[in-house]
């Protein structure tokens, strides 16, 4: 008991001097740790800094009182056990400091054995309640989160990151590849927050014409250009008290993205044709499908707005670097679409289960959730064959990409070959630059002929000290 009073935080909110100073040397006394604060307000950032594991707080107070400091306590959504002090107590005040989320309600003067005692109860009492959120938050992570399937290590690790980030106002960027889920991420986020009974609002920058971009982002004034003829909303108005997902950012013309960062900083808004700003209460995540330090090097999106948006960071890898994840998603996306096509599946064959497990996937989930629905709606119900498969997906899957590069135009050999003494090293940067020059430089395409990820392959062209100007340049692997 003696180590957990000396790791025991407490803080003490009182407008009275003698107060808050003689409670805070009665509890250091105690061999606990305190901190002091005047008001609501003051405790509120003490709070957020010194995360104490339990208030005692003065009800009548200047400023913001003990009855709206409890209600912006538990807006927080872990706030701390709070015990209340008041020489005005009744029993009217006490049951609504108890529906505030109060933990305790004592009357002045306190007695130093009685608030000791309620100080050890409070403080184990949130202990458990700790230990029983992170039971909870491994039982989850077991496979799923929300709508995400997963129980890769990978993805397991995403699913934390996703816990952590959720709950809080912090800006999120997302990368992966087309197809991984990026949007599903965005969504997850929003339904872990305090906003989940708000908006959720998606756009995609890269499907809306450089004209139109902030018209649809801010929102134009009657008369701000031709055919604005009525006030029309932005997106950051619909998504008040919500998110706001911005999909593929890099596609956002600079001179929007060098506006969408001062809102990120103000939170204030300005229509086009405007004169005044408005505040906005909104959380912006932003996704690509590009590697986002490539991004910024490239210059399609902003360095100043990369590290603004990029506070967390979920890179969703691609379905082929986590197979483990293949038959559970599968699964659930079967009993999804069971639902939409009111179909009654109940599982794969065998050799279905095998054909997923030999494709490559290079459209992600999107393509299995693609192949699935045809499947789900051919089968209707009991078992998914290989008959309910597409022809062209079993061409691809029954006969796999050649390790060979393939011949183009005659002007490239379709074998690589190599001299004994060759490290793997050497054999693999050989290949991997004899395939991006038989497919001219497109790297998607390379990525697909071997057999990697596009991510994997830009770190590997890294490692090389290449880029896109010097590939074709490259030495020969082929003696």
């Amino acid at each position: 008991m003696e180590q957990v009073e000396k790791q025991l935080k407490v803080l003490i909110v009182d407008d009275e001097v003698s107060q808050r100073t003689g409670l805070a040397g009665m509890v250091n006394a105690w061999g606990m740790s305190a901190d002091i604060a005047s008001e609501g307000g003051e405790a509120l950032e003490k709070v957020a800094s010194f995360s104490p594991d339990v208030v005692v707080t003065d009800l009548n107070m200047p400023g913001m009182d003990g009855y709206q400091f409890l209600e912006k306590l538990q807006e927080t959504g872990d706030a701390p056990p709070t015990i209340v002090l008041t020489a005005f107590g009744n029993a009217e005040a006490g049951a609504r400091i108890v529906e505030l989320g109060a933990y305790w309600f004592l009357e002045k003067p306190v007695q130093p054995k009685v608030l000791q005692a309620l100080l050890r109860r409070a403080a184990a009492h949130h202990g458990l309640r700790t230990t029983n959120r992170i039971l909870e938050r491994q039982l989850l992570y077991k496979g799923s989160l929300g709508e995400m399937v997963g129980k890769s290590p990978r993805m397991q690790e995403i699913f934390v990151l996703l816990q952590q980030a959720g709950p809080t106002n912090a800006c999120v960027l997302i990368s992966g590849e087309s197809g991984t889920g990026k949007e599903m991420v965005a969504r997850t986020l929003h339904a872990l927050s305090p906003r989940r009974q708000g908006p959720f609002f998606a756009v995609n920058c890269a499907a809306l014409p450089e004209t139109l971009i902030e018209s649809e982002l801010f929102g134009h004034e009657k008369g701000s250009f031709t055919g604005a003829s009525e006030r029309r909303a932005g997106c950051f108005e619909m998504a008040q008290g919500g998110t706001l997902l911005l999909d593929e950012i890099g596609e956002m013309p600079a001179l929007t993205q060098a506006k969408l960062l001062r809102i990120l900083e103000d939170s204030k808004v300005r229509r086009l044709g405007g004169k005044t700003e408005f505040e906005v209460d909104v959380r912006v995540v932003a996704a690509t499908n590009k590697i986002p330090e490539e991004a910024v090097r490239g210059g399609s999106l902003r360095e100043d707005l990369y590290y603004r948006l990029n506070v967390f960071h979920i890179h969703l890898p691609p379905l082929c670097e986590r197979m483990d994840d293949l038959l559970p998603l599968s699964e659930f996306l079967i009993g999804e679409l069971n639902r939409k096509h009111n179909c009654k599946v109940s599982d794969m064959s065998a050799e279905v289960q095998e054909a997923l497990k030999r494709h490559t996937w290079p459209g992600n989930v999107r393509e299995l959730r693609n192949v699935l629905e045809r499947a789900v709606i051919l089968a209707g119900e009991g078992t998914i064959e290989m008959k309910h498969l597409s022809v062209s997906f079993k061409d691809r899957t029954l006969s796999p990409v050649s390790a060979t590069v393939p011949e183009a135009a005659g002007t490239v050999s379709d074998l690589v070959q190599f001299t004994i003494g060759t490290t793997v090293e050497e054999a693999e940067k050989g290949l991997i630059l004899r395939t991006l020059e038989h497919t001219k430089n497109n790297k998607t395409r390379a990525a697909e002929i071997l057999g990697i990820s596009l991510k994997t392959l830009h770190n590997k062209l890294k490692e090389y000290g290449s880029r896109e100007s010097n590939v074709a340049s490259a030495p020969s692997a082929i003696p």
